[in-house]
């Protein structure tokens, strides 16, 4: 039998970032605004335990809704970057050491960079990044990974790696996933910022503020709309979004699949909920409403 995690279980400790949780929302905050940001180790290794902290104590992970002491199980996790910009990308100290180090060496670098890009990208609850100033490599990278992405008119984004004679490699997977083959390129070869409204036409970013002044009012706008939906839901809506990415298969056997995985969440606890309140004309036992 797998013990649930508390939500009274002790935060993670961290020096770079902040973690608060309120009710089924967590928030995290970037906060090494001096360096605007940026990605070094530490601050990497900081946001993997935390997104694993939450992810672990999601709806979706512990299949209920509570903890055993009545405690509000995570839903919605919001992102935000304390200071001028939300992230300049990989720190200019790991940077320097990344040309001193070995092949394999780098490759330890590059594996947690993509714990950190991963874990975000499939995690459980529903993200929201609110983006200000400049994201740029790694920060791009994060932005690509949230559920939903708002910014201010001065946001700038930028795939900056070949600027340095590298490639966005590591974050590549899930920018492509976002902006698709052709957007993609052209960043990655340009390496230059594009504004609010070029990264909203081609996917990047969700909705624009008229300031990061107004991100706690659409952050919780978004989030409330999302916690009208079965928590359950979210998360498998990520899974199918993977199978129909990866899928290989004919499109007979796909038809077959998603008839089968409609007929699994219709019979499911949380199926069988949003259908009875439907019907009984009342709010399901998840709606924040």
């Amino acid at each position: 039998m797998v013990t649930k995690m508390k939500m009274s279980d002790l935060l993670p400790k961290n020096k770079l970032c902040e973690l608060t949780i309120n009710g089924n929302i967590a928030r995290i905050n970037l906060d090494r605004s001096d360096v605007y940001n940026a990605l070094n180790t530490e601050l990497i290794s900081e946001l993997i335990s935390i997104i694993k902290w939450t992810s672990d104590r999601s709806v979706s992970r512990n299949s209920s809704l509570e903890d055993s002491e009545g405690e509000k199980y995570l839903r919605v996790i919001i992102f935000t970057g304390e200071g001028k910009h939300f992230c300049a990308g990989a720190d200019i100290n790991m940077m320097r050491d990344a040309g001193a180090r070995s092949v394999e060496e780098n490759r330890v670098d590059s594996e947690r960079l993509d714990n950190l890009f991963h874990g975000l990208w499939a995690h459980p609850c529903f993200t929201i990044g609110c983006i200000q100033g400049v994201a740029l490599g790694g920060g791009a990278g994060l932005v690509s990974c949230f559920d939903y992405v708002i910014a201010e008119p001065g946001t700038r984004i930028a795939l900056s790696e070949a600027k340095l004679g590298i490639l966005p490699a590591v974050i590549g997977p899930y920018v492509y996933r976002k902006i698709g083959s052709s957007n993609f390129r052209r960043l990655s070869m340009m390496a230059s910022k594009i504004d609010s409204s070029e990264a909203m036409r081609i996917g990047l970013i969700d909705f624009v503020v008229e300031s990061s002044s107004y991100f706690g009012e659409r952050s919780k706008i978004i989030a409330q709309e999302v916690l009208t939906t079965g928590p359950m839901a979210v998360t498998e809506a990520k899974n199918l979004t993977l199978v129909f990415d990866r899928w290989d298969g004919s499109d007979e056997d796909l038809r077959n699949w998603t008839l089968d995985k409609t007929s699994q969440m219709r019979g499911s606890e949380e199926g069988q909920e949003g259908l009875s309140s439907f019907l009984e004309r009342r709010k399901p036992n998840w709606s924040s409403e």
